[in-house]
């Protein structure tokens, strides 16, 4: 393991034109700790291929995932539906912004023919904002685990999903196609929503979440959240509370990493000792599992924790 400058994270050139009004932030060289993998292998290079050849995009790339190399070099790709082009402009996010094209009617077969070329065991589907569409995307996730779930019919399948905001009916959509883990992440603690998820609503996410399990006892949920944006420990310490309050199976915690100096800036560089005080913290509160490290990410190792995951709660049934 190298510590590399990751190239799909440009620190000096904004993607987003529609950000060119906010002031510059400053930018903080990354700690020993932040350390990835750079991509390059024969199996890289096939993860591509295949996604290229598919037509897809995925949140690897559009979003600069620093875990891109381990991930694609193991074929492990996470699928982004519904386009390239996000209606919201959060802070953190580095997904294009502005006014989305028409959904495409072939993706939820490109996507399983996708799934079925690279192997996967176990596929996280996310997506960006849909607020353009009156339930918001919610159909269009179903037909793609419906697909999915036709071609490779073992692959289990993990949706992360946009809030749906003012989207009436819209997860019971999601959650009737049955996906095996359902997540959607609160992403910072309230008091920095305002300038962190302008678009988004902190109480909204949180119900969202409980509503899954209401719909759906037996559905595994899941949730994340970056720290170094700001906040204080005992909004952390709130915020996974607030998690555990609404019966959330798993949690994951990151350290945020500023895309460009057009969008948040690291307020902190948390030691991974803290995000190991935190995953103490969180496993004590009754979370099934917990992930918390500076490179965790809501895909980062999905399949190997989705098995950690059923075996949690076989001890715990069994217990």
């Amino acid at each position: 393991m190298v510590t590399v400058l990751d190239k799909r994270q440009p620190e000096l050139i904004p993607r987003h034109p529609e950000k060119a009004h906010r002031p510059d932030t400053p930018v903080q060289p990354k700690p020993s700790w932040i350390r990835v993998k750079a991509g390059g292998s024969k199996e890289y290079a096939r993860t591509r291929e295949i996604v290229r050849e598919n037509g897809l995009h995925t949140v690897c790339e559009e979003a600069g995932c620093p875990n891109i190399g381990e991930c694609w070099d193991k074929r492990h790709a996470t699928m982004m539906i519904m386009g390239d082009t996000c209606t919201r402009a959060c802070a953190f996010c580095n997904v294009r912004t502005g006014l989305p094209g028409p959904l495409d009617t072939q993706e939820p077969s490109n996507v399983a023919q996708a799934v079925a070329k690279l192997g996967l065991h176990h596929v996280v589907i996310t997506s960006v904002d849909r607020d353009d569409l009156p339930d918001g995307g919610a159909q269009h996730f179903a037909d793609v685990i419906n697909a999915i779930r036709d071609r490779s019919p073992d692959t289990t399948i993990e949706v992360l999903t946009p809030d749906f905001l003012r989207k009436e009916a819209a997860l019971e959509k999601v959650v009737a196609a049955r996906p095996d883990v359902f997540n959607h992440n609160l992403e910072t603690v309230p008091g920095l929503y305002l300038r962190i998820r302008p678009g988004a609503r902190y109480f909204h996410s949180l119900r969202l979440l409980q509503k899954v399990k209401e719909l759906d006892p037996s559905m595994f949920t899941k949730s994340g959240f970056m720290v170094g944006l700001g906040e204080q420990r005992d909004e952390v310490l709130q915020l996974i509370d607030d998690l555990r309050s609404a019966d959330v199976d798993f949690l994951t915690i990151g350290q945020y990493l500023q895309p460009t100096r057009k969008h948040a800036e690291v307020k902190s560089y948390v030691n991974p000792s803290e995000f190991e005080a935190y995953q103490r913290i969180a496993l004590a509160k009754g979370f099934l599992l917990v992930s918390a490290s500076p490179l965790t990410r809501s895909s980062y190792h999905a399949g190997e924790d989705f098995e950690r995951l059923r075996a949690a709660r076989q001890q715990h049934l069994n217990s």
